[in-house]
Formats: C-alpha cells, structure tokens, sequence
C-alpha cells in the first residue's frame, strides 16, 4: 500500500471499526487504480515481404503511386500545368482483410475507395518538367492523408516520329492515419463475436507511405489522341506505428515493412483542346502474400483504374 494511503489511516486515529472501514476503502480504492493501470505493448517487426501485414501495406502504398500518366508532357522552360488525379481502390473480401496477427485478426481496410492527387508541373531548361503533387488532408471514412507529397523529373529521351520514350525520377514522403486496428463502430462492444479482440476505443493508426523509384514510359501520337505504356519500380519504407487499447493493454507496436515493387501502366488520353487533356489508365502491381503456412506464397495484385485531367498553361 503506498506510503501516503498508510498516513492518511493512522492520521485519522478512528477506533477500531471505523478504522476497518477506512482500510477497506483505501485497499480498494488502491484495487480499482491498479485495475485501471494499463500495459503498454511495444511488439515491434521487420515483416518479412510475404508477411500478410506487409502485404496490406504494399497494397495501400501501391494505390499512392505518382506514375507519370504518359509521355514527360512537352512544356517550355517555366511554361506549367496542374493535373487532377483520381485513382479507384478496389474493394477488398474478408479473407484479404484478414492480415492482422498473422491472418488471424480481420482489420477494416475497406474505407475509401478512390485516391486522389493535385499535380503541378513546370518546365526547366533542358527539356525537362519538374512535378510536385499533394493529396488533400481529407478524412474519409475515418482515414485521412496528412502531409503526402510527391515529387518527379522527367524528361522525353526519344523522339520519332508520333512515338517518344521518356524517363521519370520520383518519390512520396508523408502518412496517413485512421482507425484501422480498432475501428469506432466496434469500440466499447462487450459481446466478443462482434468485438473478438476487445476493443475499448477507435484506435489511431498511422501508416508512414514513403517510397522513392524509376519510371520508363513509351508513348505515341495520332492527332488528338496519346496512348501509353509504362514499367517501373519503387523502393519502399513503408511503417505501421499501431495506437489501439484492446482489453486493457495499450498496443504501441511498430511494424516495418521494406521492399521493392514493380509496376506497370497502360493508358490513353485525349486533347480536348490546346490546353485540356483527359487521361484513362491502368495500373497493375503485382504483390505476394502467404496467408497460410502450409501454402506458397500467391500473387494477389492490386489493379487500379485510374483518371487524369491537366491543363496547360502555356
């Protein structure tokens, strides 16, 4: 019993019932404090590439890719442009979602179904165009971005004819958060069929989306229209730092997942005019995952459909 609750007793100097009374309810006021104290876990991993949270990772950080969406677009030195992007995140099954612990705990990665991007780009000397993109701090679905910027240089190495190839240097540094380990709707449930894991409020998840990495793009031209192909890869430092209480145990584990992924794109995209181009395209990128010991490792990709709308200024 801690020193202060001792003097508080004896200062009082009741008699002996009384002073029974007053030990009863200081041992149990100490009770219900070390009840409430909470553990703090820090369970910390490197995930092995084919690890199911790793997978999951790979899959968010795959759907922020800044691929170049066609040709290095032909603008003066200091001539600019600002893009739209907007990219559909596919829904994923229960089993997908199920890579928590090892594929035994079900995480609610179904939020928000598009990713989206403002670019700007601007012309530099030497043929080549520096883009800068940022995505809104908008919270859908209790997810939101936060401070994720993206950067690129490209430039067209080839030209003949209606066909170029050009070549991009880019990278992302920012995270995202959300409620992800504990989600609100199961927060403070006693029944544990719905609340399995003992939720006791949403947790505050962030995941670091950092990568950096090489794009090659070969393109051609027939009037209005522009139609391309792609191939790349990324290095990525992808981080989970976990915030959830579950029972009474406060999980602060961090979960780091390092790799390289390739991808590739196919698209087209038209000339409304001088300065408007609508843009469609596909992007694939291939992502294995093991979800059972006993089994092989699986390709389980993501495949995303992508739009594009950029003006021109000059």
């Amino acid at each position: 019993m801690p020193s202060s609750v001792l003097l508080m007793v004896s200062a009082a100097a009741p008699p002996a019932g009384a002073r029974s009374k007053c030990l009863l309810l200081a041992i149990l006021a100490l009770c219900t404090s070390c009840a409430a104290a909470q553990t703090i876990v820090h369970s910390d991993e490197n995930l092995p590439r084919h690890r199911t949270e790793a997978w999951a990772m790979n899959y968010v950080g795959a759907a922020t890719l800044m691929t170049a969406f066609g040709e290095t677009p032909a603008l003066s030195p200091w001539g600019w442009g600002a893009a739209v992007d907007l990219g559909y995140i596919p829904r994923l099954s229960e089993t997908q979602q199920r890579v928590g612990l090892h594929a035994i705990k079900q995480e609610d990665l179904n939020r928000s179904p598009v990713f989206g991007r403002l670019r700007l780009m601007l012309g530099l000397p030497g043929d080549f165009v520096a883009e800068v993109g940022y995505t809104p701090p908008v919270s859908i679905y209790g997810t939101q971005p936060l401070d994720l910027f993206a950067f690129s240089i490209g430039r067209r190495l080839l030209e003949r004819d209606s066909f170029s190839l050009s070549m991009q240097v880019f990278g992302q540094h920012g995270r995202a958060q959300g409620d992800i380990t504990c989600p609100a709707r199961l927060a403070g449930i006693d029944d544990r069929d719905q609340n399995p894991f003992g939720c006791q409020a949403p947790s505050n998840d962030h995941i670091k989306l950092n990568y950096y990495g090489l794009e090659a793009t070969a393109a051609w031209t027939q009037g209005q229209w522009h139609a391309h192909v792609s191939a790349g890869v990324v290095r990525t430092e992808f981080e989970v730092q976990v915030d959830a209480l579950t029972f009474n145990v406060h999980d602060r584990s961090l979960l780091v997942a390092r790799g390289s992924l390739p991808f590739g794109t196919a698209g087209t995209s038209w000339d409304l005019d001088g300065h408007w181009n609508l843009g469609v395209e596909v992007l694939y990128v291939p992502l294995y995952v093991q979800r059972t010991p006993d089994v092989p490792s699986e390709n389980d990709p993501l495949t995303s459909v992508r739009l594009q709308l950029l003006y021109r200024f000059d």
